[in-house]
């Protein structure tokens, strides 16, 4: 094995508090907009996040503690983005739209020692305290008065404005584990899914070079880039969004608990030029607008489910442009992108939106993406044969936590298999057409749901096909 002779020369870790250090480096005096509420810079937050960082410690927090959040999109959430994984410690974002019992499952499961909990959610954390013995210490977030609550006497902003200013975040293995979530399923208990400092700086830099670099409808490319989350910060880290347009050093806006007409107005009041979400939220957002109104070039990344022509059409008569990007918890999440090859540039707008945007595309940079038959064998890219969609990434997870069965089951013959069956046509763009445990085999075709679904939403008299 080679070795370097520069023994001397520095090198280190890929933690997120290198990403933490350059937005502000960069953009130091840079927005950050909760609803209506509150406005901040990049260096109010990272003031915050360090007092964050002693307040937590004087709670107890060290390297390796678990701690659950359960909030709304906002810049608190943001916060507890940098600082709890910064620390060493475990970012646990917790799925509020679980059941009840599924959530005291997953705070027991992490081995959650400290809650941070948003008023809303008090009165549930109430409800479970008993069946959570391994949690020590609550904290109340609010954005008003703090509520009556036996749970704890402990309020975030108080919290912060008594720990001291400066915080020193260590070094430690990139391999840490820095996030926690949990997977929902149709059957059995949530499955937890995490991921190292590692695999979320690459996924980082790589979501901020696609973002910016590849072409697509949605390709950002304006000088004030605003950003506002629709997809929830306990969902695979918004999609690492917040780290990307943190990175770029964009303008943030968070909604907080989503409501379309708060949603409208922020895109409209905050400038927003891009967004995140699935396609319902797309399509609860074209419903809602006013007759005639439309938006000046809003881009908005789609995942969570398949875009049907019928919606990406109608979000384009109102001025958003959508682009579709695929993966899945387990791979952090995105993997994919419908992103313009260079010599497909001539074709119309229509052209594009049939034959690109609305695919779950082509695989991001230094992922590697196959369709494959049972035996493992491609499928031949003609947009016809179907397989399941597997997948090799340095930011997929390494498997479920405490659950070495099923991470053998993900992990089968070192590809991630996703479950989800698609096809690839001759420029090898995926279309996902069904899930494994779906789909329809007669006559030893598949029949794809998610097909019927597209063909429906061309219907003009179909408002929504699912």
């Amino acid at each position: 094995m080679w070795v370097s002779p520069l023994v001397m020369a520095y090198d280190y870790q890929l933690l997120i508090k290198h990403v933490f250090e350059y937005g502000k480096l960069y953009a130091p005096k840079q927005e950050i907009v909760y609803r209506d509420i509150h406005r901040y810079t990049y260096t109010d937050l990272y003031k915050r996040v360090h007092r964050l960082a002693n307040a937590l410690e004087e709670l107890g927090v060290k390297k390796g503690t678990r701690v659950g959040v359960l909030e709304w999109d906002s810049h608190r959430y943001l916060e507890c983005y940098f600082a709890i994984p910064m620390m060493g410690a475990v970012l646990h974002t917790v799925n509020v739209r679980l059941s009840p019992e599924d959530i005291a499952y997953t705070i027991n499961h992490a081995e959650d020692e400290v809650i941070l909990v948003y008023k809303d959610f008090v009165p549930l954390i109430e409800s479970l305290k008993s069946k959570l013995p391994g949690v020590k210490k609550y904290v109340v977030l609010t954005d008003d008065n703090m509520p009556e609550t036996s749970l704890t006497d402990l309020e975030y902003e108080k919290m912060l404005k008594d720990a001291k200013g400066e915080y020193e975040f260590p070094e430690f293995s990139e391999n840490t584990m820095a996030t926690l979530s949990y997977t929902t399923g149709t059957t059995g208990r949530p499955k937890g899914v995490w991921f190292t400092h590692r695999k979320l700086v690459l996924h980082t830099l790589i979501g901020a070079l696609c973002l910016t670099g590849m072409r697509g409808l949605g390709r950002l490319k304006e000088d004030k880039e605003v950003y506002m989350p629709m997809t929830p910060m306990f969902h695979v880290h918004a999609w690492c969004m917040p780290y990307m347009a943190w990175l770029l050093g964009f303008k943030h806006v968070y909604p907080g608990r989503y409501d379309p007409r708060m949603l409208v107005k922020l895109i409209v009041t905050e400038g927003v030029t891009y967004t995140s979400c699935v396609p319902t939220i797309l399509q609860m957002i074209v419903d809602n607008l006013p007759p005639g109104f439309k938006f000046n070039r809003l881009k908005m990344v789609i995942g969570g489910s398949r875009l049907t022509e019928g919606l990406a059409f109608k979000a384009i008569e109102r001025g958003i442009y959508p682009v579709s990007c695929y993966g899945m918890t387990e791979t952090a999440p995105a993997i994919t992108g419908a992103f313009i090859k260079p010599h497909l540039l001539d074709m119309s707008e229509e052209e594009l939106v049939r034959n690109v945007t609305v695919k779950a595309g082509i695989p991001w940079p230094l992922c590697y993406v196959r369709v494959v038959k049972e035996d493992m064998t491609d499928v031949k890219p003609d947009g016809k044969e179907a397989g399941e969609v597997v997948a090799r990434t340095p930011w997929a997870t390494d498997g479920y936590l405490n659950d070495e069965e099923k991470t053998k089951e993900l992990w089968a013959g070192g590809w991630l298999h996703t479950g989800d069956i698609a096809v690839m046509d001759e420029e090898g763009y995926i279309t996902i057409v069904d899930r494994l445990k779906d789909v329809i085999k007669s006559g030893g075709e598949w029949i794809s749901s998610l097909t019927l679904e597209n063909l429906l939403s061309l219907n003009p008299k179909v408002r929504e096909a699912a």
